[in-house]
């Protein structure tokens, strides 16, 4: 059983309901047996005690129980609503996006680039490192660099800074005033 994980919590939860409910039946079962011949006995009293401790515990994992998934109910709620977000916002910028992703591949070919260092231009451009590229296109980074120095080389930029901004610098100005 794995602690820590949802499933793994409710089923410990209801392991140990099950456990401190049979611990509960059991020792009301014995003090109603007990109650007439001796109510004030140590042995009536302790059992009282557990039997409160018992149903207490209960009562607190079940508690916990519910708020667990409420909270997981909540969460649940939250990411439909943003993948509905993010989807919708697919669906309004995809005619753009297209429109942005073949400018950006009819630059990088006006550079002429191999299609290598398009591909590796384009990775660059998403954020990725040399080694992730290298890992992905399941080439040595050195490959990568080599298609990363050939890039900067062709358009005339210094990096990948400049590689970014020249695609990007004016997608992220500020609305007009």
């Amino acid at each position: 059983m794995a602690l820590g994980t949802a499933a793994g919590d409710t089923r410990l939860r209801a392991i140990l309901s099950l456990l401190l409910g049979g611990i509960a039946l059991g020792g009301a079962a014995d003090l109603w047996m007990d109650w007439p011949s001796s109510p004030g006995a140590f042995h009536v009293v302790f059992e009282l005690a557990v039997l409160v401790f018992s149903l207490a515990g209960v009562i607190y994992l079940w508690a916990g129980w519910m708020q667990t998934r409420r909270s997981l109910s909540r969460s649940a709620e939250a990411s439909r609503k943003l993948a509905e977000e993010r989807d919708a916002w697919r669906q309004r910028t995809e005619k753009l996006l297209r429109g942005l992703g073949e400018e950006i591949d009819a630059q990088l070919r006006r550079w002429k680039l191999t299609p290598a260092e398009r591909e590796v231009a384009l990775l660059l451009l998403k954020g990725y490192g040399h080694k992730e590229i290298g890992t992905l296109l399941e080439r040595s980074e050195r490959t990568i660099r080599q298609h990363a120095v050939a890039v900067y080389r062709k358009s005339n930029l210094s990096g990948r800074a400049e590689l970014s901004a020249f695609f990007l610098e004016d997608l992220l100005l500020p609305p007009e005033a």
